[in-house]
């Protein structure tokens, strides 16, 4: 691939999964160092494919990671921000669904050394640099939505507060 495709943009899609107010995290296993760190906590989620949905992405990210399946997603937020490891910048999507059902599995032993659960309001560190920077993001912002009686950087009142989305994509096909 040459320099200019290298520079364009990728679209990221990161899963929030809740059960019982809990999140599910997995260690993520850094084939460098940063920031003398081997490893950090992250959502389940992978690169948007060509014709490929949000939704699409989100429950086969999941469902090649994990082994779950979700439900009730939902748009919940984005970030865009460049990566000092990968010098390219990445947009990431942030998703949140419902667990559905199955029990998380290693299915990627080389990207992720264990799946947990997680108080929303005590998430381990350190956090995949997308996490972080929503977090941020969230946690500066003035106006929340009419619907949201929560305080600011509440990620289960974001969750509760948008809009669910069809598990059908437009286009008809998954």
């Amino acid at each position: 691939m040459n320099a200019k495709k290298d520079s364009r943009p990728v679209i990221g899609v990161g899963v929030l999964i809740w059960r019982n107010k809990k999140l599910l995290l997995g260690k993520r296993l850094l084939n460098h160092q940063q920031n003398n760190q081997a490893f950090c906590w992250q959502f389940p989620g992978g690169h948007l494919e060509n014709n490929e949905s949000t939704i699409e992405c989100a429950q086969r990210e999941v469902r090649e990671e994990t082994g779950l399946e979700i439900m009730a997603m939902r748009h919940i937020g984005m970030t865009d921000k460049t990566f000092t490891v990968a010098g390219r910048q990445y947009i990431t999507l942030l998703v949140s669904s419902e667990y559905k059902s199955g029990e998380a599995k290693i299915l990627e032993s080389d990207k992720c050394a264990a799946w947990q659960w997680f108080d929303y309001q005590q998430l381990p560190t350190p956090l995949f640099e997308p996490i972080n920077l929503f977090l941020t993001q969230n946690s500066l912002t003035q106006s929340l939505p009419a619907s949201a009686t929560r305080q600011q950087g509440d990620l289960y009142a974001m969750h509760e507060a948008a809009s669910v989305l069809s598990d059908i994509p437009l286009n008809g096909h998954r």
